[in-house]
């Protein structure tokens, strides 16, 4: 059985190679593989590898650089998904997607559940959502998993910003009025291959939107804490600011937990909780 990914050296992709299983033939792809931006020879990439399983690990996720590159972000988030999706249903292919909390505006209350109402506040939130638009308009056979700040030590990521500051600075600034559920990416591609298991072992119809974060809510300012607080660097001040004391391009929503019920009750997949997980990321230092 063949798996094909796109999105070999970002966190994900990464996350995903590292403990991808000996039972499937697995194909990793990276950007010089294939630019995303060239549809026609993204399409081609599927139906030449005839994979049974795509997996789109690969995005824009420049979220403030979007609001000024709305056309690229679009053509990656939100077309290429859909010229993907196309290509797995000509070969009967199982497309397994990435989205992101940046769906919801951020003015609930409690976590969001997969049918909650979606109204992205900025660019890169509104192609992600045009990209899951893209793939149900033209096969019901995906899973798409909405997740939230994913972070690894590969690539760019919020943990790996307050190590790098926490070098420089004893005192750092970390807003404390954005509320998430910030995932480590190794979670992410376990929860990944238990779905990929699941469907193409039991080949039931548990296709749709599902939401995979580790559980648990925290704010930015406290994960920082908590990161500095792993790692030994307790002299380090982290002190909370606004986010209209960090004015960003992009407007930010202020909370967007995930509730990941769905994913326990269909694929029987807990998510650990985020104290668990940001701790085992920083045992690999």
């Amino acid at each position: 059985m063949k798996v094909l990914v796109f999105g070999r050296s970002g966190q994900l992709g990464s996350a995903l190679e590292k403990i991808a299983p000996t039972g499937y033939k697995t194909v990793f792809l990276t950007r010089s593989d294939t630019d995303f931006s060239d549809l026609s020879g993204l399409r081609a990439a599927v139906l030449s590898h005839k994979p049974a399983v795509v997996v789109n690990a690969a995005a824009y996720t420049a979220v403030d650089r979007a609001e000024s590159e709305k056309s690229i972000a679009f053509k990656v988030n939100g077309e290429a998904p859909g010229v993907i999706a196309t290509a797995c249903s000509q070969i009967g292919a199982v497309l397994v997607h990435f989205s992101t909390d940046y769906v919801f505006d951020g003015v609930a209350s409690s976590p969001y559940v997969e049918g909650a109402l979606t109204n992205p506040l900025g660019i890169y939130g509104q192609s992600k959502l045009a990209g899951e638009e893209a793939i149900a308009a033209v096969t019901g056979r995906y899973v798409i998993l909405r997740t939230a700040g994913v972070y690894s030590l590969v690539g760019q990521n919020f943990l790996k910003t307050m190590l790098r500051l926490a070098n420089n600075a004893d005192e750092i600034r970390v807003v404390s009025d954005q509320i998430v559920s910030p995932t480590y990416a190794g979670d992410l591609a376990q929860a990944t291959w238990s779905i990929i298991d699941s469907l193409l072992e039991n080949n039931t119809s548990k296709f749709g939107i599902y939401h995979a974060a580790n559980s648990g809510v925290i704010s930015w300012r406290r994960f920082a804490s908590k990161i500095f607080d792993l790692v030994g660097l307790t002299d380090v001040v982290v002190h909370p600011i606004s986010t209209d004391e960090y004015p960003t391009l992009a407007p930010r929503p202020r909370f967007t937990a995930l509730s990941c019920v769905r994913i326990n009750e269909v694929f029987g997949i807990t998510m650990p909780n985020w104290q668990d997980a940001v701790s085992r990321c920083l045992k690999e230092l």
